[in-house]
């Protein structure tokens, strides 16, 4: 079981990035998929997430309204689109599933499986 997240860099205030997750070893459909964030000295925040059967998502209000999750279950991948980027976004990224959560939560320890992050940088 693996996950991988990809698509981190460098952008300007108010740019956009997706980021990447693939999953392999297993397949996505099934599982839950959560992704946070973290700054160097912080806790890891959860950002967003999807339920298991994709009836429930969340978004934490730092990112509503800017930030979009979704998932393709075909491609075994999920997605995480960042429009408006803020300073205050920069952090590493990671993303997170875990089988069977049929609501959605934004508690790390919730979630079984973690990619390893993707830095992202939104800088002036």
């Amino acid at each position: 079981v693996q996950l991988q997240a990809s698509g981190g860099g460098l952008v300007r205030p108010r740019g956009s990035l997706r980021l990447s997750c693939a999953a392999s070893g297993f397949g996505l459909e099934g599982y839950a998929i959560g992704w946070f964030r973290q700054d160097p000295g912080k806790e890891r925040e959860g950002i967003l997430c999807i339920s298991t059967d994709d009836s429930g998502t969340w978004y934490a209000d730092s990112v509503k309204g800017r930030f979009t999750i979704s998932k393709d279950n075909a491609k075994n991948m999920a997605y995480l689109q960042m429009n408006s980027l803020k300073p205050e976004d920069t952090a590493v990224y990671y993303c997170a599933v875990k089988l069977g959560l049929y609501y959605c939560s934004g508690l790390p320890s919730e979630y079984e499986y973690w990619g390893q992050g993707t830095l992202v940088t939104v800088f002036s």
